[in-house]
């Protein structure tokens, strides 16, 4: 990819750090069956040991889906072509913002630790991702996201 990284943090006006110069996004893939791809996050990264979805920060000029395909791709080894995004919720501070895109896949892969990011890749039932620890900000978005997964599809 050419152009800047998004590497390095953005500090809010209450002192919270987000990482991403240019925002950040993640993919959250579902399967046919409506299984969720989750990522168990290396002890070292930020809110480390909790589950969520593969991301990361973009690039300068980098849209949240193209940023989110290349995060997945490199932390969980998505094949390439295989998604189809479906819909984008965005949290937007005004100076820094997250975007979840939330994409289908026509077939499940077998997600593989592609680099250090992950401890753990699995596929989990959408009923079961709230029993495990969950990365803070993915744990508040999660309510809302499930209600949007089970609307019906053109919606």
């Amino acid at each position: 990819m050419t152009g800047e990284s998004g590497d390095g943090w953005v500090n809010g006006p209450d002192g919270a750090r987000y990482w991403g110069r240019y925002g950040a996004a993640g993919l959250l893939v579902v399967d046919p069956l409506g299984a969720i791809l989750l990522q168990h996050r290396a002890a070292w990264s930020h809110f480390g040991g909790t589950w969520g979805i593969p991301g990361g920060a973009r690039h300068r000029g980098e849209s949240a889906l193209e940023a989110a395909l290349r995060e997945a791709t490199e932390e969980a080894g998505l094949p390439a072509g295989l998604v189809v995004a479906r819909f984008e919720s965005i949290l937007d501070l005004g100076y820094w913002s997250y975007t979840t895109v939330v994409a289908d896949v026509a077939e499940r892969f077998e997600p593989r630790m592609a680099d250090p990011e992950s401890i753990a890749l699995r596929w989990t039932p959408a009923d079961a991702v709230e029993e495990l620890p969950l990365h803070p900000r993915f744990a508040e978005a999660w309510p809302a996201l499930r209600a949007r997964l089970q609307e019906p599809l053109g919606r």
